[in-house]
């Protein structure tokens, strides 16, 4: 458990756990055993999806959803991470904070969407907004339990050479916690992701989202399981960027601290 395996098996195993859902598709669509209405053949989802590119303008809606998502994520990581690094060092700073991240994050996004539009209108900005809203207390509240998980005597060591509240603040916190920070990151802009399809719910006539409920709407299952496809690829992408970014700017941290 949790050791090393070796190259040949790092290889493999991916390409078996994307190879097996792939023959089901395969076998259940092929030989008709799931009308195509429910599950169209995997070629027939590709040659779809480069119709969309070729005729439908495919990459605005991709630009246009890749916008809000990002849009969101960085707002909520510029609010969540100081909050978080100030909740998880400072006990006054988490009983401020910590009533209503904890009442707040139970509650559904989708049912402030009236106060959005109130707020914010149905432009542009609601879809951000959504987005903020959807993963940014999840942030904070990660980010927190990761500060709090900086060992005790590495403060009180700082504290021993001298270092006061925003040297110890700014040169062993935030290092310290910047490995779990980026893979707070990594796992809530999945989140983004999530809340795109309802933020393109407000008077959206471009975007991913947008296209796979108009494709829903027509029962045209290839579109959506394409336009599906590439929020995963996008997804992926994002992850491997953060991924890499993390191992840049972290080069001191453990391999364990950071998600495979």
């Amino acid at each position: 458990m949790r050791r090393g395996i070796p190259t040949w098996l790092k290889i493999l195993m991916p390409i078996v756990g994307i190879g097996l859902p792939l023959l089901l598709w395969s076998f259940l669509s092929y030989n008709g055993l799931v009308k195509d209405i429910f599950l169209p053949t995997p070629d027939k989802v590709i040659t779809t999806g480069l119709e969309l590119f070729r005729e439908d303008d495919l990459i605005k809606d991709i630009l246009a959803s890749t916008g809000r998502v990002l849009g969101g994520f960085i707002a909520a990581a510029l609010v969540a991470i100081p909050i978080g690094l100030l909740m998880g060092t400072f006990h006054s700073m988490e009983g401020l904070f910590s009533p209503f991240v904890s009442a707040v994050r139970y509650m559904p996004v989708a049912a402030f969407v009236p106060l959005i539009i109130i707020w914010a209108g149905i432009e542009e900005p609601a879809k951000i907004l959504i987005v903020f809203m959807g993963i940014v207390l999840y942030n904070i509240t990660m980010i927190v339990d990761g500060v709090k998980a900086i060992p005790d005597e590495v403060l009180n060591a700082a504290y021993t050479l001298g270092a006061n509240r925003w040297v110890l603040l700014s040169k062993v916190i935030f290092p310290a916690a910047l490995p779990s920070i980026i893979n707070t990151l990594r796992v809530n802009i999945a989140g983004a992701w999530n809340f795109l399809v309802l933020a393109e719910l407000l008077a959206a006539s471009e975007g991913l989202g947008f296209r796979i409920l108009r494709s829903q709407r027509y029962l045209q299952t290839d579109r959506v399981l394409f336009c599906i496809l590439i929020i995963g690829v996008i997804g992926l992408t994002t992850d491997y960027a953060l991924k890499r970014l993390g191992m840049v700017l972290t080069p001191w941290a453990e391999q364990g601290e950071r998600q495979s």
